[in-house]
């Protein structure tokens, strides 16, 4: 049994991994999006039998030229949830209307005790964000944006979700204008 094992582990090395010619090349545009880690922590919970330690991974990623997305997944190591992360991410993009490399209007969103303000800019004004809010504008392509975050809170994961919902909220308006007109 051991050795057709073998033999089939052997066959499929040489073949490619065992998936079919059709099927080996279904993600083409992986090279196309660039990843930043935003945060990772160490997390765990106690059980009868002791801690269990594992790691939490919040990815940030995009294409520079408007799509986005975040990730957060949690492993056992911080390979497993980096990748996990990266999926995540991948699955839930949004696509942002970038207009001479700035956002069309004023916009803000709160998520949870993050509260983020987002203003385009003319043109040669520069990335005017900081921390969290930098990262994601520079990974979604926008150029020329000024930001501020309205609160206290330095929860970097509440942070980019408060900056997403703004986006999408412009997104909505940018839908919306479409419908009347």
């Amino acid at each position: 049994m051991e050795g057709n094992f073998i033999k089939n582990k052997e066959q499929r090395q040489k073949s490619g991994g065992g998936f079919s010619s059709s099927s080996r090349f279904v993600n083409t545009n992986i090279n196309d999006f660039e990843s930043k880690l935003l945060n990772l922590s160490r997390v765990s919970h106690t059980r009868a039998g002791g801690r269990k330690m594992g790691f939490r991974a919040v990815m940030i990623v995009g294409d520079k030229k408007g799509k986005i997305g975040l990730g957060v997944a949690k492993g056992k190591d911080v390979a497993l949830a980096v990748e996990k992360a990266t999926r995540m991410a991948k699955k839930g993009m949004i696509k942002i209307l970038i207009i001479n490399d700035t956002i069309l209007h004023e916009v803000q969103a709160k998520f949870g005790a993050a509260k983020v303000l987002l203003k385009p800019q003319k043109k040669g004004r520069g990335l005017v964000a900081g921390g969290t809010v930098r990262v994601i504008c520079s990974l979604a392509g926008i150029k020329n944006i000024s930001s501020k975050i309205l609160n206290r809170t330095t929860n970097k994961l509440n942070n980019a979700r408060a900056t997403i919902a703004a986006l999408k909220k412009l997104k909505d308006k940018i839908k919306n204008k479409n419908a009347v007109t």
